[in-house]
């Protein structure tokens, strides 16, 4: 839906006024290596795509925020005198989250008229929830000149998916919405929020995206358990080296310590996490050196952690990352997000692009009974306003 038609939407559902429409876009992501470490405090490495969450704004000279989107049909209205209600399941909570915040921070919004339009494909594990947050906060921000700085605006984000929506996500998510740089990656430390944008030269090479349409829900997963076992991983470590969480340990600690987590579990979640950074690590250093085949290893090695370490993955997932690696031009393919569905990202080569999508849905469509969606990806710019 282009800029003009969505005017054209906003008018049909809160009618014509004098008053200024501002648009804003925040782009979902995809997390090329670096999962489940977030919230360990450990390193991603995400990107910013081009599709994500646009919002048309107007302020309504009243004291009500009234919310819709072309998504769906449900549609919302709080009162600003009143405190706010998570609202069910409903996509709603995720502005409302936001709002809730800037409230916290005795930053007032006024009234204003909101309309939503995504085109990051829903349940997919691209992250809708956190574009749909950071452009909240990246409009809010401007609109009533509250002179957060993007960094504040990614946090508040995140604690509003955490607190109001009640999903214990790490900051990865909003970080990449908010922060992202066309052609860029975002090389992030998760614990002190020390940032490199990284460009990606994949020369003659393509990211795709394939979607296992399988849908999920990331607050009704098994991601709050992984999370809660990782920190109980942090406990039993705590009985000899003083941790505040997973990604405080490298590998060689790790193997000296891991007998303390006597819960074989709870082992196997923790050596993805300490294994995985240095994954993380690796890749980059990859990348700056130009070995990018040695990167899609990693991605590989990555996804193989995730099915046997954390157990995140599932018949859909693996059987679109087994098909993408017979490939005769896949330099790496893998789960990203969540996991238990959403989505896979592979490096593949240009000349292999039409194949790669063509084999690997034929075989999967067979062996799950499925259709797969696959994207191109591009790499696009964080939270903006647009003229």
């Amino acid at each position: 839906m282009n800029k003009e038609q969505l005017k054209v939407s906003f008018a049909g559902l809160y009618g014509e006024t004098e008053d200024q429409i501002d648009l804003f876009f925040s782009p979902g992501r995809v997390n090329l290596i670096g999962e489940h470490t977030d919230y360990n405090g450990g390193y991603v490495f995400p990107c910013a795509l081009s599709f994500g969450t646009y919002l048309l704004v107007r302020k309504n000279q009243s004291r009500k925020v009234h919310l819709a989107t072309t998504n769906f049909d449900h549609r919302g209205e709080v009162n600003l005198d009143e405190p706010f209600e998570k609202e069910g399941k409903s996509w709603i909570n995720y502005p409302l989250g936001v709002l809730n915040e800037f409230r916290k921070m005795a930053l007032e919004i006024e009234g204003v008229d909101l309309l939503y339009s995504g085109d990051i494909p829903h349940g997919a594990g691209l992250s809708s929830s956190a574009s749909i947050e950071m452009v909240t906060a990246f409009a809010m921000n401007l609109v009533f000149g509250f002179g957060l700085d993007r960094m504040e605006l990614v946090k508040l984000s995140q604690r509003a998916e955490n607190q109001f929506v009640g999903v214990n996500c790490g900051i990865m998510d909003q970080f990449a919405s908010g922060m992202g740089a066309a052609d860029h990656a975002l090389f992030l430390n998760c614990d002190t929020l020390d940032f490199e944008r990284v460009p990606l030269k994949l020369e003659a090479m393509k990211i795709i995206i394939a979607n296992t349409n399988k849908r999920r829900g990331l607050a009704d997963s098994k991601y709050n358990v992984r999370r809660a076992q990782c920190e109980s991983a942090v406990e039993a470590i705590r009985k000899e080296k003083n941790i505040r969480h997973l990604s405080d340990l490298n590998l060689a600690e790790f193997q000296n310590l891991s007998h303390l987590i006597k819960d074989e579990e709870q082992k196997k979640r923790a050596r993805h996490v300490i294994t995985e950074n240095h994954r993380t690590l690796s890749a980059i250093r990859s990348l700056h050196d130009g070995d990018i085949d040695s990167f899609g290893k990693l991605m590989n090695e990555s996804h193989d952690s995730l099915r046997d370490d954390y157990e995140v993955t599932g018949t859909e997932l693996d059987t679109l990352v087994d098909e993408a690696r017979k490939i005769n031009g896949t330099i790496g393919s893998r789960m990203t997000g969540a996991g238990f569905g959403g989505c896979t990202v592979s490096i593949v080569r240009e000349d292999a692009v039409e194949s790669f999508i063509r084999d690997v849905g034929k075989a999967y469509a067979e062996k799950t009974g499925l259709t797969a969606d696959f994207y191109v990806a591009e790499i696009g710019d964080g939270s903006k306003q647009i003229n």
